[in-house]
């Protein structure tokens, strides 16, 4: 077993978002240096690429020993094994193919590894984070559930997806597992989920639901304070403007989950806000669609979903429905947990924190040569930066 948690290499870090850079390192799946926030610029790559060295090059002399590694979360589309970043949306300055895992190689003289930034916050999650944390509340409540499936959604610049089964971080053929992002809008079919459920979503509902133009909306962190009443604005109109994000979210969620079934984990900058917007993804969840004639309803899917952020309903989630069933034909019995559930909830590391930890494990698994799987221990939980690995299984990591 390979123990990362008292690994002496240090990983260097970057948390690549359509608006910020948020550059660390880590040893042991801990922290050693303060993180560093630097804007993007994602729409002039010279700037953009300088910016990511610099802040490698800052790192790395605040280290307390020389980094074994380059590893960090970079949006999608990419050749994510060659470092290659595609044609980016939300940082268009990356158009036709940046060759930006080499170029790093070449500065620094370390391995880079790159991978989608939504997949690392989900690996980073399940090792560390959400999944151990759920499944020793789990534990603790004397129940027989056990969680191994994770699906991690980020809602910032834009909607992000990484799934982990079983373990195993699941990539797909072509890095682009998990992109719930393209999923239709609810609420707008012809445009992507992701316009209906990101910051500029925020802003856009709250200009049309105030009547006023989007030049003269609030950012979304001003609109989340004008819903909660620490600010003067149009409280209404800032509060449906979460709603539906909540809404098409919710939407996007329940189609992911009808492949998935497994918890799901929210992160990115929208999580703050999330008594705003849970109640209506968690009513879309579970939610009903018509039959055929339109008569009668079905339950959307089979499991019930419940907010492991609202006491009641994680009260509910950690007992299930526990029945004792008497085996036909002996007088043995067997107990049946008959509540078929899902619970929703948000990082328990940061999001940035969860990318790096997940950043960190797939560079020493790959620096290690190993076929790696990690398992989350709810024991070793703590404050949430324990982990462990255990070789099972070939290719976790991109």
């Amino acid at each position: 077993m390979n123990n990362y948690n008292q690994d002496p290499r240090i990983v260097m870090t970057l948390d690549a978002g359509g608006t910020n850079f948020r550059f660390s390192a880590i040893r042991g799946c801990q922290p050693v240096v303060k993180e560093i926030t630097i804007p993007s610029n994602g729409d002039n790559l010279e700037r953009c690429l300088d910016i990511i060295s610099e802040g490698f090059a800052w790192i790395k002399t605040k280290c307390p020993a020389p980094p074994s590694a380059i590893s960090f979360a970079f949006p999608g589309p990419a050749d994510y094994s060659s470092g290659v970043i595609g044609d980016l949306v939300n940082l268009p300055a990356f158009r036709g193919g940046i060759a930006l895992g080499p170029m790093l190689e070449d500065k620094f003289k370390l391995p880079v590894f790159i991978n989608n930034d939504a997949d690392l916050f989900a690996y980073g999650e399940a090792i560390a984070g959400f999944l151990p944390y759920v499944n020793g509340l789990l534990e603790k409540a004397g129940s027989r559930k056990h969680c191994k499936n994770l699906l991690g959604v980020t809602i910032g610049t834009g909607l992000g997806g990484g799934i982990v089964c079983n373990g195993d971080l699941f990539t797909g053929d072509n890095s682009m597992a998990g992109e719930i992002w393209a999923m239709r809008n609810k609420l707008n079919p012809m445009t992507s989920a992701e316009e209906g459920a990101s910051l500029r979503a925020v802003r856009n509902i709250y200009a049309r639901e105030k009547g006023i133009a989007l030049s003269e909306a609030p950012n979304p962190y001003v609109i989340e304070k004008i819903a909660l009443g620490e600010e003067a604005g149009d409280k209404n109109a800032a509060l449906e403007a979460y709603r539906r994000l909540g809404e098409v979210a919710g939407d996007a969620i329940a189609n992911a989950l009808t492949l998935i079934d497994g918890l799901v984990v929210i992160g990115g900058g929208i999580a703050k806000g999330s008594k705003l917007f849970m109640p209506a993804l968690i009513d879309e969840l579970n939610g009903v669609l018509l039959g055929s004639n339109g008569n009668h309803q079905l339950r959307r899917r089979a499991s019930t979903a419940f907010n492991l952020e609202e006491p009641s309903q994680l009260e509910k989630f950690l007992r299930g429905e526990a029945r004792e069933l008497i085996v036909p034909g002996s007088n043995r019995k067997i107990i049946y947990d008959a509540l078929h559930r899902v619970g929703v909830g948000i990082s328990r590391l940061g999001t940035s924190e969860a990318v790096a930890i997940g950043a960190y494990h797939c560079a020493l698994q790959r620096l290690d040569g190993n076929g790696l799987k990690f398992r989350a221990d709810a024991d070793r939980f703590g404050a949430g930066k324990q982990c462990a690995v255990e070789v099972l299984s070939a290719g976790s990591c991109v």
